[in-house]
């Protein structure tokens, strides 16, 4: 954990916040469909297309499924069944997550998971993550919250779905220390009109202390190009091997030829945002010495050039010389 005076938190050997390089989140989530070998084949995606993590979602099916809703039966790709067998279907067991700790920690990909429930947070935490997420739905969950929180880990926690007196009473009951607020809609796909990118600024300017970032849930890359570019200091995208596989998550998700365009495209806007400091580039120097007019407000002539400056153009400069105006480039 870093100073509470500046917006960093440590995250593993990486720092997260203002300054630093954007923390890209490849959200496997339950986008596996249960299946441990799809999960190891996002993960390897996920590092060849340069994410600095990957999470999954982590639920106790009995406890995070209705009573209620237990026995109603559905169609899946496995045939009809209960849907409390459906949810235990798709859900990696505690063999699985330490295949996946074993595989991430090779491979040397940071990985964690957003837990739905106390026993989930156990289960997790047996394997050391080096932070925790809070889904959206989980905001107002302050005891779920708070046992995440008390593992000690930095906590991110998600804002879909919230309004603005849920998200101050999240954090006043957590505190700011370890703390990370992502900005977020909760629709799946979420449409362009509905992203609110905006509540990044909001949320910096609420918390300056406390990192912001952005998951997002729309199709295509633009917007969340655009929260970096707002400020977003960690991104968070669903990723997945094919939209059209089975799961309510998929259609929102971004396929690991998307995900490498998205991380490329970070990364160039990092680099193309500087530090709002003028300053003349060596690149600049060559047009500076050919093309660079000076000319006071007071001259009735031609422009001059510095002394060391070739024509950009002899005939347009030499018109220029005449006082006709004539000059281009």
């Amino acid at each position: 954990m870093l100073s509470t005076t500046t917006a960093k938190v440590r995250i593993g050997e990486r720092v997260v916040g203002e300054g630093e390089r954007t923390f890209v989140i490849a959200e496997i989530g339950i986008n596996h469909n249960g299946s441990l070998e799809v999960a190891k084949r996002l993960i390897e995606g996920a590092r060849a297309t340069g994410c600095d993590a990957v999470k999954f979602q982590k639920r106790t099916p009995e406890a995070c499924t209705p009573r209620q809703q237990w026995n109603v039966e559905r169609e899946t790709p496995w045939g009809r069944m209960r849907y409390i067998d459906y949810r235990r279907k798709v859900e990696l067991t505690r063999g699985d997550y330490a295949a996946i700790d074993r595989y991430c920690r090779a491979l040397g990909m940071v990985w964690f998971a957003s837990c739905w429930d106390e026993e989930s947070v156990e289960v997790i935490e047996s394997f050391d993550p080096p932070c925790y997420k809070a889904a959206s739905a989980a905001l107002t969950d302050h005891a779920l919250l708070g046992a995440m929180k008390a593992t000690g880990k930095p906590l991110i926690v998600s804002t879909g779905m919230s309004t603005m007196a849920e998200i101050e009473a999240a954090v006043a009951a957590l505190g700011i220390d370890r703390l990370l607020l992502a900005h977020s809609t909760s629709a799946y796909p979420c449409a362009a009109a509905e992203l609110n990118l905006r509540m990044i600024q909001t949320l910096r300017a609420r918390w300056p202390s406390v990192p912001i970032g952005y998951s997002g849930h729309e199709t295509g890359l633009v917007p969340t190009f655009c929260a970096v570019s707002l400020g977003a200091t960690f991104v968070e995208r669903h990723v997945t091997l094919d939209r059209a596989m089975w799961g309510t998550d998929q259609a929102a998700s971004v396929e690991l030829g998307g995900l490498l365009r998205l991380v490329s495209g970070i990364r160039d806007i990092e680099a193309s945002l500087g530090d709002g400091i003028k300053r003349v580039y060596d690149s600049e120097r060559g047009a500076h010495s050919k093309l660079r007019r000076v000319r006071s407000a007071a001259s009735s002539g031609g422009p001059e050039y510095p002394p060391d400056a070739a024509d950009p153009h002899p005939v347009a400069a030499a018109a220029a010389r005449r006082g006709n105006g004539m000059w281009s480039r």
